[in-house]
């Protein structure tokens, strides 16, 4: 499969993307990103996307100088390149990120001196999790790892500078894990290095709230949407390492992995180590909402 990449204007493979050295998204990782997938080739909750794009590039004073209909069509253009490519025509689905950066400019951290902001479109396959993964979940790791604070790199903007959570991944694998699970400065669970976190209790689900120094996951707020309809009754609260340990359920989000079941919280079962309904439910209702939306008109 061939990997199609929209740089600044030109569309062409990962060889041919090319952006400057001199670039703060490069140098300093001043820029900000979404990731969407498509189901059926159509990219699901993209306007909601580009609102938090745009939300990200504010908080870190980052003109965006494109209308959502132009970065709609930039993606649009740039997913049909990739499936009119002869090694993408099986592909069903799809992989984006769009990343706008700061531009290229002088080394050093003045944002006068950049020109214009640089935009990068990747696309490629969809790469799914195996099934047996939602039927038998997941072990995530309570990592040392601690949460950007709010006033240092606020988690609420999705930031190409990634270190706090590569560093809080690579604990979590080195342990096994399938995700960590990151504490903020408080000691309050916060969320996952690439999910949000939820948890059951007595039928109850809870997820943390915005405060507790996290991403506002459009996967998150899609699922806390659906739990009237699905009978789930869900609110915000803060949760510590006890409410994770001793859930009924646990799942993660995330907008390319849906809802995946957490069976184990380092070396302790959560409920009795299987998915457990609720999360079975509203991953149905998921999914039965993702084909209503996306069923052509």
């Amino acid at each position: 499969m061939a990997i199609v990449v929209y740089v600044n204007g030109r569309i062409g493979g990962e060889q041919d993307a090319v952006i400057s050295v001199l670039d703060h998204g490069f140098l300093y990782g001043e820029g900000v990103y979404e990731v969407v997938r498509t189901y059926d080739r159509r990219p699901f909750l993209f306007e909601r996307h580009l609102q938090r794009l745009r939300r990200s590039a504010q908080m870190i004073a980052l003109d965006v100088p494109f209308s959502d209909a132009d970065l709609a069509d930039k993606v649009r253009e740039t997913t049909a390149a990739f499936f009119e490519h002869p090694d993408n025509r099986s592909v069903a689905d799809v992989y984006v990120r769009v990343l706008v950066t700061r531009g290229v400019g002088e080394i050093n951290y003045d944002p006068s001196c950049c020109g214009q902001p640089s935009l990068v479109i990747i696309v490629k396959p969809l790469v799914g999790l195996p099934a047996d993964v939602y039927e038998h979940g997941v072990k995530v790791a309570i990592v040392s790892i601690v949460r950007n604070h709010p006033c240092s790199i606020n988690p609420l903007i999705k930031s190409n500078n990634l270190l706090n959570n590569a560093l809080a991944a690579q604990e979590a694998y080195r342990r096994g894990a399938f995700d960590a699970v990151l504490r903020n400065y408080r000691g309050e669970i916060a969320e996952c290095s690439i999910a949000n976190l939820f948890v059951v209790k007595d039928g109850h689900l809870v997820t943390p709230p915005l405060e507790a120094g996290l991403l506002s996951g459009i996967t998150r707020g899609f699922v806390l949407e659906l739990c009237p309809g699905a009978d789930v009754p869900v609110e915000q609260k803060v949760l510590r390492d006890a409410d994770l340990l001793n859930a009924d359920e646990s799942f993660l989000t995330s907008s390319t992995q849906e809802i995946v079941p957490i069976v184990q919280v380092d070396d302790r079962p959560v409920g009795d180590g299987r998915p457990g309904p609720v999360t079975a439910r509203l991953l149905h209702a998921y999914r039965q909402r993702v084909r209503e939306m996306t069923a052509p008109v």
